[in-house]
């Protein structure tokens, strides 16, 4: 998922460049949208990860 957000992050960086800035736009949210799910994903499992090694 993380690879995603960088691909459309760079997507929206070529379109910048090069003046499309409708599809700046859209591929920015898109890869802004991925990240944060990441980010809660990556938190999820850390947090799950420490409680299970708490009970051992």
């Amino acid at each position: 998922m993380l690879n995603y957000a960088i691909a459309f992050f760079v997507i929206a960086l070529i379109a910048a460049v090069f003046g499309f800035t409708g599809i700046a736009a859209a591929a920015s949210s898109i890869a802004q949208f991925l990240f944060m799910i990441f980010v809660v994903l990556a938190v999820i499992t850390l947090l799950l990860h420490l409680g299970r090694g708490a009970s051992k």
